[in-house]
């Protein structure tokens, strides 16, 4: 099946020392670029040294150990590689919206590189799985694909297994109408057309992976945590300086920090 793609389109999938997106670290990456042009998709997979402890609970399920990662480079030697690499182009994983993209986004960060998803379509297996059948990606790969999944929890097997999932969702579920569990009919949701499940599978309300910025039943950007839950995030930072400057200084996801930059310039400049 080909992709209708108007945009190059990157699916990946990242194994780490843990599962904290702030706080844990890629060991492997995995990315198979698909080209609008229709060009033959190209390969990107490298093991990479974390620098930190991996996780007992994480080393159990990916199988990386430090001893793999010894002579393997940092995540800084390899940065502008897989930033070139993946270019302008749309994303697709599974879980990849509330894990490997901020996590990817967090790794960039730290080697002072803006990787800004803001102009990207983020697509997410998974969520077409979830609303259509809700499964696992090895259960889902059978499902979709009709086959018995190998080496699960190897970031290029995962990364094979997704784009499998995804043609078969997009085969499978092409005319067909979606029944909500409210009785409402959503006429062919998912469709060879990238924007269309891009709008279907995401929660237009969420802003960040960590679920601290969201909008409103008007549209407006509020706070989803601390003292100022449900509030304008425009409106309080511009009277409360020092909230902003903490935002950006304290532990907070670099998803979060550039749209909070973002809001504040775009802010200024309307004025």
């Amino acid at each position: 099946m080909k992709l209708n793609l108007d945009r190059d389109l990157c699916f990946f999938d990242i194994e780490s020392t843990g599962l904290n997106v702030i706080r844990d670290r890629i060991v492997q990456i995995a990315i198979i670029k698909y080209f609008k042009d229709g060009r033959d998709p190209v390969e990107l997979e490298m093991l990479i040294n974390p620098g930190i402890p991996i996780s007992e609970e994480a080393m159990g399920v990916h199988g990386i150990t430090p001893a793999h990662l010894a002579n393997k480079p940092t995540f800084q030697q390899v940065s502008q590689q897989i930033f070139d690499f993946i270019g302008n182009s749309d994303l697709c994983g599974y879980n990849s919206n509330r894990f490997d993209v901020p996590m990817l986004m967090e790794e960039f960060a730290r080697v002072g590189m803006e990787f800004d998803v803001s102009k990207r379509r983020l697509l997410d297996a998974q969520r077409i799985f979830y609303k259509m059948e809700p499964r696992t990606l090895s259960a889902a790969h059978r499902y979709y694909h009709g086959e018995q999944m190998e080496n699960a929890h190897d970031a290029l097997a995962d990364v094979r297994a997704t784009i499998n999932v995804f043609k078969g969702q997009i085969k499978m579920y092409e005319g067909v109408d979606l029944t909500t569990d409210d009785g409402d009919v959503i006429k062919e949701p998912i469709k060879n057309d990238m924007q269309a499940i891009f709008e279907f599978t995401n929660d237009l309300k969420t802003i960040d992976a960590t679920q601290r910025l969201k909008y409103d039943a008007n549209g407006v950007v509020v706070f989803n945590f601390g003292k100022y839950t449900g509030q304008s995030v425009v409106e309080v930072l511009t009277k409360d300086k020092p909230y902003y400057h903490w935002i950006l200084n304290k532990e907070f996801s670099s998803q979060v920090k550039q749209f909070v930059k973002k809001l504040m310039k775009d802010h200024e400049k309307s004025k």
